[in-house]
């Protein structure tokens, strides 16, 4: 069985410029939303130089490090601007997953702990909690924070999966499959696999 995929389906969104006309900014989200992430850094890099502290645009260009590999600079472009704005979940979340999959899975569950403490917390922060406690090995924990997740939204198809892989694992394979049965009616497209070959 292989729990062990990247992220691959979490999204974790941009922050995005609200406003009237186009400035370098906006022309760093638009070509981010192309795929164009090389020329969206350097938009975001010419309004940073006159906005150094703007969250949202050390944010937004550290996805787009991301997207190109650039894994050294996401990380310092992602912790600049959580100096600047340390409760914000988002770029909380956005580091753990980082480094999750970078398999750093300490790293991942210490910054999923600081996001899932953050009042009003997402389901998010709880599932990325749980994923790096399975990778760590500690079943117990990544069970209650799955469940959590799950909880808290119920129609988390990515936590139902993982929550399925880890039930797998402990050799609970009926609820492994109600798991897997689940995530595929809310179409988390990797369940269907793992039914397919554990669920005859």
């Amino acid at each position: 069985m292989n729990s062990n995929k990247k992220l691959a389906y979490l999204i974790i969104p941009l922050f995005l410029a609200i406003g009237c006309g186009e400035s370098s900014f906006d022309q760093g989200d638009r070509l981010y939303s192309q795929g164009k992430y090389e020329q969206a850094i350097d938009a975001y890099d010419t309004y940073l130089q006159t906005n150094p502290k703007n969250v949202r645009a050390l944010y937004n260009r550290a996805r787009a490090y991301e997207e190109l590999g650039d894994i050294e600079n996401a990380e310092k472009d992602f912790k600049r601007a959580l100096l600047l704005d340390d409760k914000n979940g988002q770029i909380l979340l956005s580091l753990s997953n980082l480094y999750q999959n970078e398999g750093n899975y300490e790293a991942a569950l210490q910054y999923a702990n600081y996001a899932a403490e953050i009042p009003g917390a997402s389901a998010t922060a709880f599932f990325m909690k749980g994923r790096a406690y399975h990778r760590l090995g500690n079943t117990g924990e990544a069970l209650k924070d799955y469940n959590r997740a799950i909880e808290m939204d119920g129609n988390y198809g990515q936590a139902y999966y993982y929550r399925g892989m880890l039930r797998l694992a402990t050799e609970q394979q009926n609820a492994a499959c109600g798991d897997f049965k689940r995530a595929i009616s809310l179409q988390f497209e990797l369940a269907e696999e793992a039914a397919s070959q554990y669920c005859q």
